[in-house]
């Protein structure tokens, strides 16, 4: 058999919207995607819905409670070998928004505008351009 095993990794992300703007978050520098932009969310571990897995991102890198919504995107796309599964859903803050900053650089409420002038992680624009679709913008 020849060819490359390709591996395949749900990953979420939680669109936390509160009057009129996003929470987003700037990535640690190092690696092909540091320094850039993203919404909040992580790796999915086994054992734990899609669900459990954005619920636990979130207080982990923020201490934020969260309580996951509606999916607003699914979204396939290919990184080196492997094949990734990108849920995104929104997100609402179960108490007034006060976080801590655990893996990121930096985190700020954005309007659509700013978002679109922020440089993003590479699947995360699928999301934005969801939005935008949506007139959440």
């Amino acid at each position: 058999m020849g060819g490359h095993q390709v591996f395949d990794r749900i990953t979420t992300a939680g669109v936390l919207f509160e009057a009129g703007r996003y929470f987003v978050a700037r990535r640690k520098e190092g690696g092909e995607i540091g320094g850039l932009w993203e919404f909040p969310g992580g790796k999915h571990r086994w054992g734990e819905t899609p669900e459990q897995s954005l619920a636990r991102e979130f207080m982990e890198e923020f201490e934020l409670s969260v309580k996951v919504g509606p999916c607003l995107l699914y979204h396939d796309f290919m990184h080196k070998q492997t094949l990734f599964h990108l849920q995104a859903y929104w997100v609402e803050a179960i108490e007034p928004v006060r976080y801590q900053l655990r893996e990121h650089q930096e985190a700020r409420w954005v309007t659509f505008d700013e978002l679109l002038e922020l440089p993003l992680v590479p699947s995360d624009t699928a999301i934005r351009d969801k939005l935008a679709e949506l007139s959440f913008a």
